[in-house]
């Protein structure tokens, strides 16, 4: 069962349990328990527990996966119009562009000051002993104003 998929379902079952706790209290204080307040603690947590699992539930998104990529953690990323990826010495030509579209699909444009973002792999080039030079190897343009938008530029 996938997280969103089991958030989804959680929900509803710590939502009866909240209401169910929130029952118990509203009789403990009548009855004038001295779990009273401990209760208000477990039905107010249980309550939060289900909303923010179904918000979760329902807002989560998961990441774009497309076959051929290889994993290229971010090294830089300004925030604004540039990102840049940095990929293993030993990769294939033929992986570059699924790589690139996979990151590139995995960018959220929440936060971002720009709409396109420019999307670079970068590898290094052996000069000599324990000295590389960074090499661009491919280069895509992301824009978030229209959806799944994703140019691939040959470099």
């Amino acid at each position: 069962m996938s997280i969103d998929q089991l958030l989804l379902t959680s929900a509803p079952w710590l939502a009866w349990l909240g209401l169910g706790l929130g029952l118990a209290t509203v009789t403990a204080f009548l009855a004038r328990w001295d779990i009273r307040f401990r209760l208000v603690g477990f039905s107010s947590f249980t309550l939060l527990l289900a909303v923010s699992s179904w918000g979760f539930g329902v807002s989560y998104t998961p990441p774009v996966v497309i076959d051929g990529a290889v994993r290229a953690p971010i090294v830089f990323d300004n925030g604004d119009n540039l990102v840049v990826a940095q990929v293993p010495p030993n990769i294939n030509t033929s992986a570059i562009e699924p790589t690139l579209e996979q990151i590139a699909g995995n960018l959220r444009g929440s936060g971002r000051r720009n709409s396109r973002v420019v999307v670079r792999l970068r590898g290094i080039e052996p000069v000599g002993e324990g000295v590389g030079r960074p090499v661009i190897l491919g280069e895509t343009i992301r824009d978030f104003q229209i959806p799944n938008h994703k140019r691939v530029l040959p470099t």
